[in-house]
């Protein structure tokens, strides 16, 4: 996952600055997100193409209500595009056309034609949704591929999931661009997610303890009456 080049035309460099500093979304707290992408994960298991985009358009009026953007249309497809090129080859998992309003998902790898991951799906359409939030929300004259729109697309993507979110480590690569440290990101994310289950041991731990000590609490209080009631 590497970022965008700042743009050469100076119009568009402050929209750029200011697309790679704001690193963060206002978020739903009701568990709306998370209830819809639980649809789309089941219509993805067991349903066509059709109940998937039915999922879908609701995450996406949904989020554009939350955002109060214009809502964009939503198409769900079958096998991802593949480019084949001499010595490469890629596949094309979303789209935004900004013009149309439209966002375009692909549900199937391109070569084996086998239903994608749920996450993988999802942060497609979390990150495409989020080039809709740049044209709408932020009022950018582009929606470019910087590190803010990458923790922006994340911190969507992670609310929506119901998971933790992952704090990105950035490095610097030729002509002004920056590619996510995927191995410092996922040690430090693993070592959060054990810290987290550690503290989550020791509050069960300690509930265990409260519990038994009331209950001893209470024992004591049955001895007395009884002492107090049979000399």
């Amino acid at each position: 996952m590497i970022t965008d080049a700042p743009p050469r035309n100076a119009n568009h460099r402050e929209g750029f600055a200011e697309s790679d500093r704001i690193k963060t979304l206002d978020l739903p707290q009701d568990g709306s997100l998370l209830a819809i992408s639980q649809s789309i994960e089941s219509a993805m298991r067991t349903g066509t193409t059709a109940d998937v985009r039915r999922a879908c358009a609701e995450f996406v009026t949904i989020s554009s209500d939350f955002y109060k953007v214009p809502a964009c249309g939503i198409r769900v497809l079958a096998a991802r595009p593949l480019r084949v090129r001499e010595h490469w080859a890629t596949e094309l998992f979303g789209d935004y056309n900004p013009s149309s309003m439209l966002i375009r998902v692909w549900m199937k790898t391109a070569v084996r034609k086998e239903i994608t991951s749920f996450g993988t799906f999802l942060s497609t359409l979390c990150h495409e949704f989020c080039h809709h939030l740049d044209y709408h929300k932020f009022g950018f004259a582009d929606s470019w591929h910087t590190r803010g729109f990458y923790e922006r697309a994340a911190t969507l993507y992670h609310n929506a999931r119901g998971t933790p979110p992952k704090k990105l480590f950035w490095v610097a690569v030729p002509g002004g661009r920056w590619r996510i440290d995927w191995p410092r990101t996922n040690r430090v994310a693993d070592r959060q997610m054990k810290d987290i289950k550690a503290t989550s041991v020791a509050r069960r731990s300690e509930l265990n303890d409260d519990r038994k000590n009331q209950e001893c609490l209470f024992q004591l209080q049955i001895f007395r009456e009884r002492t107090l009631t049979f000399p």
